[in-house]
C-alpha cells in the first residue's frame, strides 16, 4: 500500500476534549512525523498541527477517530506523490 505525507490540523474547542485527543493521538503514533501544538487563550482553544506519513486508510482511521470527539474539528491535506 502506498504511503502519503500529509498534514492534519485538529482545533479542540472545548479544552476537556484535549485528554481524549491526546489519547487517539498516542494510539496512532506510529504515523506521526511531528507535531505542533498552540494554546490560543483568547480565543479558548487549542489548535494543533500533526505531520503524518501513512497508507491512506491509516491517516484516514485516524483522522476519522479524531472527528468523533465532541468539540474537535479536524481537516486534512495530503500531498499529492509521497517521495
Amino acid at each position: 500500500m502506498q504511503k502519503r505525507l500529509g498534514v492534519v490540523g485538529i482545533i479542540i474547542e472545548d479544552l476537556r476534549a484535549a485528554e481524549e485527543v491526546n489519547s487517539v493521538l498516542h494510539h496512532f503514533a506510529a504515523l506521526i512525523v511531528g507535531r505542533m501544538g498552540i494554546p490560543y487563550r483568547e480565543r479558548g482553544v487549542s489548535i494543533i498541527s500533526i505531520i503524518v506519513d501513512g497508507s491512506g486508510d491509516e491517516i484516514s482511521a485516524l483522522t476519522g477517530r479524531l472527528g468523533r470527539v465532541k468539540h474537535v474539528s479536524v481537516k486534512t491535506a495530503l500531498a499529492k506523490e509521497a517521495h
